[in-house]
């Protein structure tokens, strides 16, 4: 896959701190790359880095291969934004604020109402298409400028918070839209945010940012491996497992038990080749085994571990 963004070394000081220190990653075309961290860890500023809207302090930026200190302008005519706090010309219908948006982004006039209405019905929006902006709920206004931002079709969509704020079905919405962009439009998605469980539904890749520094990258799967030695696995009985069948798992070297909830075991191994070994043992022992499932951290787990450690090799 190629490489679409990339930083190398990227800086920026302000006079009484540094927002972005020394960042090297890159996202493939196509991917969704999450940047995870708490407010002020940097995730904004690095957003507009990457648009050319600031100038690095020192470092290297470069998007469709074009550096960011020289080439900001061709850049943002070819990326999408949608900040935190997204503004939207409430007085105006959903169709007139994509339409005024779409001549800002140098659309041709003759094509802004298909491409309006493409949008609107891309966000589920056409039912409310002549209706005033002031009147939508706080996901519709969300959805809306997620089309403000695709009205120029870019191929890279920055979203910075894009469901803060928003109630759980609004939330679902939005995240549905996302993957619909990222599988079905082929768009690369660089998701800012600090919610854990909505960049494990959708990103590929995450890096973890925490005071200007990345301080852990990769996919989930990769950054389990690297972080935690044993793999935990849940094993269920159709019926209540007795003490000789939980004793076998225990028996066995390299395998701890973490706990017994009814019909279920949860333990973890130190290597998955010790997997069919106990499964013979606790058959041995009467077990009537319905199913073993090998089981992965979740997102929160990795990071709270990495800000625990204070990083990884990155």
């Amino acid at each position: 896959m190629t490489t679409i963004i990339q930083a190398d070394n990227l800086h920026k000081s302000f006079p009484t701190t540094t927002a972005i220190d020394h960042l090297s990653f890159e996202v493939l075309e196509g991917e969704v790359f999450g940047l995870l961290g708490p407010n002020g860890s940097g995730k904004t500023t690095l957003v507009r880095l990457l648009n050319g809207v600031l100038t690095p302090t020192s470092g290297r930026a470069y998007v469709f291969g074009k550096d960011v200190t020289t080439d900001g302008s061709w850049i943002r005519a070819r990326t999408g934004v949608l900040t935190e706090t997204p503004s939207l010309y409430e007085r105006l219908t959903a169709k007139k604020n994509l339409s005024f948006f779409g001549r800002f982004y140098g659309i041709p006039d003759a094509e802004i109402p298909k491409r309006t209405d493409e949008m609107l019905s891309l966000m589920h929006l056409s039912d409310r298409a002549d209706e005033p902006v002031g009147g939508f709920s706080k996901g519709m206004k969300q959805r809306l400028a997620i089309a403000r931002a695709l009205m120029h079709d870019p191929p890279i969509l920055f979203l910075d918070e894009p469901t803060s704020g928003l109630d759980p079905e609004s939330s679902r919405q939005v995240e549905d839209i996302i993957q619909e962009l990222a599988s079905d439009e082929q768009k690369t998605i660089f998701l800012c945010t600090h919610n854990l469980s909505q960049a494990e539904r959708l990103c590929s890749k995450v890096a973890m940012l925490n005071t200007g520094k990345i301080l852990a990258q990769g996919s989930i799967q990769e950054l389990s491996r690297r972080l935690f030695s044993a793999i935990p696995v849940e094993m269920e009985f159709l019926h209540e497992p007795s003490p000789a069948v939980i004793q076998a798992v225990r028996n066995t070297k390299g395998a701890t038990v973490d706990s017994v909830e009814g019909t279920t075991i949860l333990f973890h191994v130190t290597d998955k080749e010790l997997i069919p070994s106990i499964i013979r043992a606790v058959i041995q022992e009467g077990g009537d085994l319905f199913r073993i499932a090998p089981q992965d951290y979740s997102l929160e787990e990795i990071y709270f571990t990495v800000q625990r450690q204070g990083g990884m090799t990155v």
